[in-house]
C-alpha cells in the first residue's frame, strides 16, 4: 500500500514573500531553465524517513517551483525527472515514482492549463508503465493549445541516448541521399535536437551540492551558467530558485567572444 506522505507534505506554496516587490530586468532574464533535481533520498535519510516520503517532498518542491517559474516570467523550463541510469534503483521505488508522476498531474493538471502551461517530454516513454503513458498522453492533450511556460519533464531521458539516436538519424539521412556530408554542421545538430520549440538552456541548476551534470542535455548546455546549490531538492524554495535567477542577471555571458 502506498503510504500518505500528504498528511506531510502538503504542497502549498513555501513562502509568503512578495516577489512582485523586486525588480528584475526582464531583458535578462533566462528564457529557459534546466534543473537537475537531485537529493530526495538523502534528504529522507537525514529526517530518517524512508526514500518515498523524499520522492513525495520532491514532487512537493516540484510544484513550487513550476508555480515560481511562470510567476517570474521564465519561458521554459526543464525538469530532469527520471535518467536512463535511474533503471538501476530497486523496482519499488521505480514503481512509486510512475505514481507520483500520475499523482500529480491529476492533483495538478487543472491549475498547469489555468496557468496557461504547456506541457511536454524527453526520453522514451514508450518504456514506461502503460498507466503513466495515458497519464502523460492526457496531460499533452489537454495543455497542447497552451502558449505560456513551456514544461519540459526529462523522463527515461539520457543525452547520450539522444545523440546516439541523432547521429543514426543523420546517418539514415545521408544514406538516403537527404543530407550530404558537407550539410552536417552544428546548426543541423542542433536542430535535431531541438524539442517542443523550446532553446538551449540559458541556465543550468543543480541542486544536493554536487557539481556534474549527470548526462543531461550535454550538447543543449554548451553554454549554459551553471548554479549549484547545496540544498537537497525537497529543500529547494521560491527563494533558492529566484537567488539562482538573480544571479544569472549579474553574470556576463560572452560565448567564447569579448564585450
Amino acid at each position: 500500500m502506498v503510504p500518505d506522505w500528504k498528511a506531510i507534505f502538503r504542497g502549498t506554496p513555501q513562502s509568503e514573500t512578495n516577489f512582485a516587490t523586486v525588480e528584475l530586468d526582464s531583458d535578462r532574464l533566462p528564457k529557459h531553465i534546466a534543473i537537475i533535481m537531485d537529493g530526495n533520498g538523502r534528504w529522507a535519510r537525514a529526517k530518517g524517513l524512508p526514500r518515498a516520503a523524499g520522492h513525495h517532498a520532491g514532487m512537493v518542491a516540484m510544484r513550487e517551483t513550476i508555480r515560481a517559474a511562470d510567476d517570474f516570467g521564465i519561458q521554459a523550463l526543464t525538469l530532469y525527472a527520471f535518467s536512463t541510469e535511474n533503471w538501476k534503483r530497486p523496482r519499488t521505488e521505480i514503481q512509486y515514482l510512475w505514481y507520483l508522476l500520475d499523482e500529480f498531474f491529476q492533483a495538478d493538471i487543472n491549475e498547469l492549463v489555468e496557468r496557461n502551461v504547456r506541457i511536454s517530454f524527453l526520453g522514451d516513454i514508450s518504456k514506461l508503465p502503460s498507466y503513466s503513458q495515458k497519464t502523460i498522453g492526457s496531460a499533452l492533450r489537454k495543455t497542447a493549445n497552451n502558449d505560456g511556460l513551456i514544461v519540459q519533464f526529462a523522463l527515461n531521458y539520457g543525452s547520450r541516448a539522444e545523440l546516439v539516436d541523432v547521429i543514426r538519424m543523420i546517418a539514415q539521412d545521408v544514406k538516403d541521399g537527404k543530407v550530404d556530408l558537407t550539410e552536417i554542421e552544428e546548426a543541423l545538430i542542433s536542430s535535431c535536437l531541438c524539442k517542443n520549440g523550446v532553446p538551449d538552456p540559458d541556465l543550468l541548476i543543480r541542486t544536493s551540492g554536487d557539481q556534474r551534470v549527470s548526462n543531461f542535455l550535454l550538447w543543449q548546455i554548451a553554454y549554459a551558467e551553471l548554479y549549484f546549490v547545496d540544498e537537497m531538492w525537497p529543500d529547494f524554495s521560491r527563494e533558492l530558485f529566484f537567488e539562482a535567477i538573480t544571479a544569472y542577471t549579474k553574470r556576463e555571458r560572452r560565448f567564447g567572444g569579448l564585450k
